[in-house]
């Protein structure tokens, strides 16, 4: 099988890079990014040699249309998006481009070039949210609902990759996972975001509604789930990834803290970002049941071990921190 990869040089395409090279050596992976200001080569650079890269966007048909032929791709996994909820707010058109258009693209040049699988990686943001007090879940079959411009391109993004399976019959398969972490994550996201700021000494920037959670899953365990919905997933069909586990804000600040040494007063409150969702949590029942998928890494030490890899890896991430378009405490 060759295997192309989009998004790859981002956080959780370049784990799943360093995945299928680990765990599966006789696979041949091409790695497509089009280095956008939150991806960076320097996420490939232990398996660079292992690899082909390719610097394209999703959106550029004919380049797409060429790596699939002349690799002879049989398997897409799109993970190439814009995914930060807060820049959203200040440029959507970005998203909508990328999200929506771009994965049109890439189906469209897959359907012509005639790939045998087309895997899309959403999120559970596209259901919208729910009570902090809610005792329910988000299953497959739950409606759409999307409250922002991040989160409503990613929902146009797999409409379309839905209509592609009924409509020309692209065998396509997708996964809603839940908010990932682990090593390699651009720094405007909130676990590394609060880390490289305690590093720094400086006050970790806490939205005013504090108290709002996340269903937190490890990119490595997120990858797994991938692998597996490509080895025995029913093609049409969508497969949620979570892990049950969820922490709030707050306690995601008081965890890097407490990991570094640092009082827990070292926090400012600053104010929401407009249509802050207070929480997401999936029913990944389906994925266990069907595929025999589990989560292997436990919450609280994921987190500390993400916490010391950016302690440990500054020269990763403090080229990269100023180049985030996004101030987190400037909003009003």
């Amino acid at each position: 099988m060759t295997l192309l990869v989009t998004g790859a040089a981002g956080f959780i395409g370049s784990h799943f890079v360093r995945h299928r090279v680990s765990t599966r050596p006789d696979e041949r992976v091409v790695a497509l990014d089009a280095l956008t200001y939150a991806g960076t080569e320097t996420n490939l650079a232990d398996v660079r040699s292992r690899i082909e890269f390719v610097h394209a966007d999703i959106g550029d048909s004919g380049v797409v249309e060429k790596v699939l032929a002349s690799y002879g791709v049989t398997t897409v996994v799109n993970f190439a998006a814009e995914s930060h909820n807060s820049l959203a707010v200040l440029d959507p058109g970005r998203f909508f481009r990328t999200n929506v258009l771009g994965t049109q693209s890439l189906l469209e040049s897959c359907r012509r070039v005639g790939v045998s699988r087309f895997h899309h990686i959403s999120t559970c943001e596209v259901y919208g949210d729910l009570d902090l007090d809610a005792t329910s879940a988000f299953t497959e079959a739950s409606p759409y609902r999307p409250r922002t411009p991040y989160n409503a391109s990613k929902a146009g993004a797999d409409h379309a990759v839905r209509a592609y399976y009924e409509t020309f019959g692209l065998p396509v398969t997708i996964t809603n996972c839940a908010n990932n972490y682990g090593s390699h994550q651009f720094p405007e996201k909130v676990l590394p975001l609060f880390t490289t700021y305690a590093l720094d000494g400086r006050a970790l920037p806490v939205y005013a509604s504090a108290e709002n959670r996340r269903e937190w899953v490890h990119a490595l365990d997120h990858c797994r789930a991938i692998s597996a919905v490509l080895d025995r997933g029913v093609v049409g069909e969508t497969y949620h990834v979570g892990t049950g586990v969820e922490a709030s804000v707050s306690q995601i600040a008081d965890l890097v803290l407490s990991e570094l040494g640092l009082p827990l007063s070292l926090k400012e409150t600053v104010p929401d970002r407009p249509g802050h969702d207070r929480r997401y949590l999936l029913d990944s029942s389906k994925i266990r049941r069907e595929l025999g998928w589990e989560p292997s890494v436990s919450f609280e030490e994921g987190v500390r071990e993400t916490i010391r890899w950016y302690a440990s890896n500054r020269s990763w991430w403090e080229p990269l921190r100023d180049r985030s378009p996004v101030v987190e405490s400037s909003w009003t």
